[in-house]
C-alpha cells in the first residue's frame, strides 16, 4: 500500500517573494525591461512628427522623417492649415539630436541651407509646467518660405532673405499659458512682393520683447517703402498700430500697395488690428 506524502511544514514552503526570485523571475524581468529600453532607444522619428503636426496643427510638418526620436532628420514644410492646399518646403533637411538629461533634455537643430552653426535650447519639465531655454543663436530663412502658411502671405508673395536672432529667449508653458522672456528678432533684407513692382522695398526689423505682455516693435532698416509701429499681445490676441510711407519719388510707384496696407491719410497708409 503506497504511502501518502506528508505535506511540508509551512515553514518549508516556498513563498512568493522567493518564487519571484528565482532565475527564471529575473529572467522574464529582464526580457521586459530590455524590451522597454529598446523601444525607448529606438523610438522612431516619426513620433516626433506626429507630435509636431498635432502642436501646431498642421501648419508645421515634419514629412520623410528618417532616424530615431533621439537622432533623426526630416523635411520642414510649412502649410496653411487643415483645409489649405498651400506649402512650402525648407530647401534642405531639419537634422535634431535629443539628448536626455536628469533635468530635462538638451536639443540641437540644423539645416545646411539656414544655420550656420546648430541651434540649441534646453528643455526643462516642472510639476508645474514646460520650460524651454533657448541659446542665442541665428537662422537664415527664404522669405518665400512664409507663403507656406496660407493666408495673407501667399497674397503677398514676398520674396528676400529672413534672419531671426534669439537673445536670451526663455519660453515657459504652466497652467495653459504661454510666457516669454528675452528677445527675438527678425529682419527681412531686401524684401520684395508681387504687388509691387518695384523691387527691392526695403529691409525691415521686427523685436519681439517678452514679459507679461511680449511687444513687438517694427522699424525700417533702409529702402523706399518706410514701415514703422509698435504693438502687443494681450492673451492670445495680438494689437497692434503702425504705418507705411513712400519715399518721395517712389510715392506714385508705391501708391496702390499703400492702399492695400491700410487706411490712407494723404501720403501715409495707418496700419492697425487687434
Amino acid at each position: 500500500m503506497r504511502a501518502t506524502p506528508l505535506p511540508l511544514p509551512r515553514s518549508r514552503r516556498p513563498r512568493l517573494d522567493e518564487r519571484a526570485r528565482s532565475p527564471r523571475g529575473w529572467a522574464v524581468a529582464g526580457a521586459l525591461l530590455g524590451l522597454l529600453a529598446s523601444a525607448t532607444l529606438w523610438a522612431p522619428a516619426s513620433w516626433v512628427a506626429q507630435a509636431v503636426q498635432s502642436a501646431t496643427q498642421g501648419q508645421v510638418q515634419l514629412q520623410e522623417p528618417r532616424g530615431t526620436v533621439w537622432n533623426g532628420s526630416a523635411r520642414l514644410v510649412l502649410t496653411g492649415g487643415a483645409d489649405s492646399h498651400d506649402q512650402a518646403v525648407l530647401p534642405t533637411r531639419l537634422q535634431w539630436q535629443l539628448h536626455p538629461q536628469w533635468t530635462g533634455a538638451r536639443i540641437s537643430m540644423q539645416s545646411d541651407c539656414c544655420t550656420a552653426a546648430p541651434m540649441t535650447a534646453q528643455l526643462r519639465a516642472s510639476p508645474g509646467g514646460v520650460s524651454v531655454l533657448v541659446d542665442d543663436g541665428q537662422l537664415r530663412l527664404p522669405a518665400e518660405l512664409l507663403a507656406g502658411l496660407g493666408t495673407p502671405w501667399n497674397t503677398v508673395a514676398l520674396q528676400g532673405q529672413l534672419r531671426l536672432y534669439t537673445m536670451g529667449l526663455q519660453l515657459h508653458y504652466r497652467a495653459g499659458r504661454l510666457h516669454s522672456q528675452g528677445r527675438t528678432r527678425l529682419e527681412a533684407l531686401a524684401v520684395s512682393s508681387r504687388l509691387s513692382l518695384l523691387r527691392p522695398l526695403g529691409s525691415y526689423r521686427l523685436d519681439l520683447d517678452g514679459g507679461d505682455n511680449t511687444r513687438l516693435t517694427l522699424s525700417t532698416l533702409g529702402g523706399d517703402l518706410q514701415l514703422s509701429g509698435e504693438g502687443q499681445w494681450v492673451g492670445s490676441r495680438l494689437h497692434f498700430r503702425g504705418e507705411a510711407s513712400a519715399s518721395p519719388e517712389r510715392e506714385a510707384a508705391l501708391s496702390n500697395l499703400l492702399n492695400i496696407l491700410g487706411r490712407r491719410q494723404g501720403a501715409r497708409s495707418i496700419i492697425t488690428f487687434g
